[in-house]
């Protein structure tokens, strides 16, 4: 059975529990386990980078160095494309400069060795063993469901920083994954684009925007729904889009939901154990559509 540390982050346990609900029922069912890391902390995500850049390293790196205390593990997963990013750079960073290393490792009660390495979390469901085992349990395949994949951008960018194994223009990860449950992925242009991210509490204009673009081109390339695989963009596309359908005078009513409640829906898992009452946009036409109403 792998074995991964699991940094939930601020967004797992508050705005996106429908994302943690659906990971670890996922995670059961596949035989996946997945442990906390103990006393974690915020990684800085969306402001130490921009205050104080020792701050920015020193908080995410603690996190890792605390998941290396877990017996077994073989990577570190953050599902939260912020949080991963923020660990990706400390990877970088950490590993190219052992002065700076040191300087942070002088600031921790647990030193960073880099020995347990963080790991994109769609790769954990989506690498060749655990796909064939999804293919192989898939009790309820998704069939005539047309879904964008929506992969954001702080997974995939920048590809040299966060050591990225997919192609980082046209990531094809999550397609893989809702073919392999029966879903339809649409080829569409918008998959790596800006969502805003946390320009929604400071720029609502342009988060509204940039959600709008997201919501039409999908809308246009007949989705019945965008797949997201980050809390935030998740957040702003679910549930921004009624301000954003205000806003321009038009109706999406597009569902947002997480893979992991879809491949859940896929594997037999109960619709309510996946958290699908949480989302914003009603996904009742969707789960219809596969008969999972």
């Amino acid at each position: 059975m792998p074995k991964y540390a699991l940094y939930p982050g601020c967004s797992l346990e508050a705005g996106s529990i429908e994302y943690e609900m659906s990971t670890h029922a996922v995670a059961h069912a596949l035989g996946i386990e997945l442990v906390e890391v103990p006393d974690w902390n915020c990684c800085g995500a969306s402001s130490a980078h921009m205050t104080d850049h020792l701050l920015s390293l020193a908080l995410p790196a603690r996190v890792l160095a605390n998941a290396e205390t877990i017996p077994g593990v073989t990577g570190m997963v953050a599902p939260c494309a912020a949080c991963h990013n923020r660990f990706a750079a400390v990877e970088y960073e950490l590993g190219k400069n052992e002065e700076l290393r040191t300087k942070i490792n002088s600031m921790l009660e647990v030193p960073y060795t880099g020995k347990v390495k963080l790991r994109y979390y769609l790769d954990i469901f989506s690498n060749p063993e655990t796909l064939a085992e999804i293919k192989k349990r898939v009790k309820q395949p998704l069939t005539g469901l047309k879904v964008a994949c929506y992969y954001g951008c702080l997974f995939v960018k920048p590809p040299k920083a966060t050591n990225f194994i997919d192609d980082p223009e046209n990531p094809m990860a999550m397609d893989n994954l809702m073919s392999a449950i029966g879903a339809e992925p649409l080829p569409w242009p918008y998959k790596t684009e800006c969502c805003g991210a946390s320009l929604g509490a400071t720029k609502e204009d342009a988060c509204t925007k940039l959600c709008n673009d997201i919501l039409r081109v999908a809308k246009d390339s007949g989705a019945d729904c965008i797949v997201a695989a980050c809390p935030l963009c998740q957040t702003n596309l679910d549930m921004r889009q009624a301000t954003v359908e205000k806003k321009y005078g038009l109706q999406y009513r597009l569902p947002i939901p997480f893979f992991t409640q879809l491949i859940g829906l896929a594997l037999g898992v109960d619709s309510k154990a996946l958290g699908f009452k949480k989302l914003f946009v009603d996904p009742a036409k969707v789960l219809q559509k596969v008969g999972a109403a």
